[in-house]
């Protein structure tokens, strides 16, 4: 009865017949539907917008000047990479205009699988920013890899009966699809007959395998790298999310998908952002801007940033100013420089010129208490188990190791031969992938190129998927003394030189969050990354995001897990 009578005041507010609770006044607003501005009074009750016209309101906002435009939508990233707790990550991108995400749980799941989701679940439920999930569809990524969870088809179909929950995950493992993995088809039968969606992840997927890979049902892709591979999947009937963040920067080799008509299908993600980042550039914002900056139309930009993304998702009644939509709302002092003056969520003002209003958002800044919450997070800590690791486990197996090579703003790597030893003069150091789930003793081992370091050792607990120790060192004492103190922190980054650690940052939720302010993770982390580049780490790269994902068996070439290295394009161990 509440909600029916709340759609009876709607309707008269609407009508005029009442006044609205909020007029946002001779507003200019972008119109999805025309690709165009207009300009009117924006009147809003309920949380919902009501009327476009000519309106009054209990409280009454001039727009004079001003640019309204729906509030942004982040397709896809991965909340544990933010290294934050999810109230933390919204205080963080809520004045930057995103008033909604879809993330992949898939980190927190590869570590401790069901209970990763819902603890996820459990702590986004009451916040004033809607977080939507897609189940993970590869725990483990790969064969090749060693997690400490793994989810089935079966744990799939019973997720997908969740609200919150719009389809299956980024399916990385393309090569399972290719072969009909039975689990893997599996999961994307239980989807389909749902009537959810299916994400992608196959980076540089072309041709016959190609055209396989979208039979199967996979409708999305964000690891485009080029116009041309984006192209093809773009007129294959796939949607293409941009992707900019901090280690994955495609934005400027795509940008002319936001051309007409192709950015009908596009999306802005960031698949994933580091605190830090996100405090000095933004966050969807970022990517439109830089999107403007690049010469792409604003309308098409905001487009690919809200509307777009609502339409994909099919989330009803978000992404649109028109009546019947929520009243999800930025306002922008500039729209060529995309300057944020407020933020509207459900509308109410939450965010004033960047900075959160804390008295409109109290979920955001009180203590965690309730009760479900901190029992899910009892069980999300205390999860990095090694055993005990010796110098003589950092060795090669045999007299050559393979040189997994960076290349910088990218998540691919390339084949640059073999070494047998160390030599930080040419850029060869020695990276390491420890198990820590399931204490099994295994590492994998093999030689890093383009990180620049020159001495020590840069360890870290995040390192997709499975979510191992990865470690990279010119000194095999400083390697040993990372995953240690690693181990004792129960997650983290480390930085160690002559066995001294230099900073350090602890991750204690699942080895990847912690619950620290953003403002604080955001020096800690400063800190860290200042470590790893005085110890030679590159300026042009993230020293620990980066790291992150040379550990990652599904993007090509070469990969190191705790079993070896792999060889993504022939999906075999070397």
């Amino acid at each position: 009865m509440k909600s029916f009578d709340q759609r009876k005041e709607r309707i008269k507010a609407a009508l005029g017949e009442k006044k609205a609770e909020l007029v946002l006044k001779n507003a200019e607003y972008l119109n999805v539907f025309t690709n165009s501005f207009m300009r009117g009074d924006i009147a809003v009750h309920d949380g919902y917008i009501v009327g476009i016209g000519s309106y009054e309101g209990e409280e009454e906002v001039d727009m004079t000047g001003k640019t309204v435009v729906p509030g942004f939508i982040d397709s896809h990233l991965h909340l544990e990479s933010s290294i934050v707790s999810p109230r933390q990550y919204a205080r963080a991108v809520l004045p930057h205009g995103t008033t909604a995400i879809v993330a992949d749980p898939h980190e927190i799941a590869n570590v401790l699988g069901t209970t990763g989701i819902d603890y996820i679940l459990a702590s986004t439920r009451k916040l004033p920013f809607e977080i939507y999930l897609m189940m993970p569809s590869c725990v483990p990524a790969t064969c090749f890899d060693e997690s400490g969870a793994v989810l089935t088809h079966e744990t799939v179909r019973e997720y997908l009966k969740k609200e919150r929950v719009l389809g299956l995950a980024e399916m990385m493992n393309y090569p399972g699809v290719l072969g009909c993995d039975q689990e893997v088809l599996k999961k994307i039968q239980v989807t389909m007959k749902k009537n959810k969606l299916l994400d992608g992840h196959a980076p540089g997927l072309t041709g016959h395998s190609l055209n396989a890979y979208i039979t199967a049902g996979i409708s999305s892709d964000h690891e485009c790298t080029t116009q041309e591979e984006a192209m093809e999947k773009l007129s294959c009937g796939q949607w293409i999310m941009i992707r900019e963040g901090t280690a994955g920067k495609n934005l400027e080799k795509l940008i002319h998908l936001l051309d007409a008509p192709y950015f009908e299908r596009c999306m802005l993600v960031t698949d994933d952002k580091h605190p830090g980042e996100l405090a000095e550039e933004g966050h969807v914002d970022h990517i439109v801007r830089k999107a403007i900056r690049l010469g792409a139309d604003p309308v098409h930009a905001l487009k690919a940033a809200s509307y777009n993304a609502a339409r994909y998702f099919q989330l009803r009644s978000r992404g649109a100013i028109a009546p019947g939509y929520q009243a999800d709302l930025v306002v922008l002092a500039d729209l060529n420089t995309v300057q944020i003056e407020a933020v509207y969520k459900r509308g109410v003002c939450v965010s004033r010129k960047g900075k959160l209003l804390e008295q409109a958002v109290p979920e955001l800044t009180g203590n965690i208490s309730d009760e479900e919450l901190e029992l899910y997070r009892k069980k999300v800590c205390n999860t990095v188990k090694t055993g005990k690791i010796h110098r003589k486990q950092l060795q090669l197996k045999q007299e050559k190791g393979k040189v997994i090579g960076l290349v910088p703003g990218e998540i691919l790597t390339t084949d640059q031969g073999e070494a047998s030893e160390t030599d930080p003069e040419k850029d060869i150091i020695k990276l390491c992938v420890v198990e820590r789930h399931h204490a099994t003793g295994h590492v994998g081992v093999a030689f890093l190129k383009g990180y620049g370091l020159k001495r020590g050792a840069v360890a870290t607990t995040v390192a997709h998927d499975s979510h191992n120790i990865i470690v990279a060192g010119a000194d095999d004492e400083d390697i040993l003394c990372a995953i240690r103190r690693l181990e004792e922190l129960q997650g983290g980054m480390v930085v160690v030189e002559n066995g001294k650690i230099l900073e350090e940052l602890a991750l204690p939720i699942a080895g990847l969050m912690c619950d620290l302010p953003v403002e604080e993770v955001q020096q800690k982390l400063d800190l860290v990354k200042a470590a790893a580049r005085s110890l030679g780490v590159n300026e042009g790269i993230d020293p620990f995001m980066t790291l992150s994902f040379t550990s990652l068996p599904v993007i090509p070439k070469l990969r190191l897990t705790t079993l070896g290295v792999v060889d993504v394009e022939r999906f075999s161990l070397i």
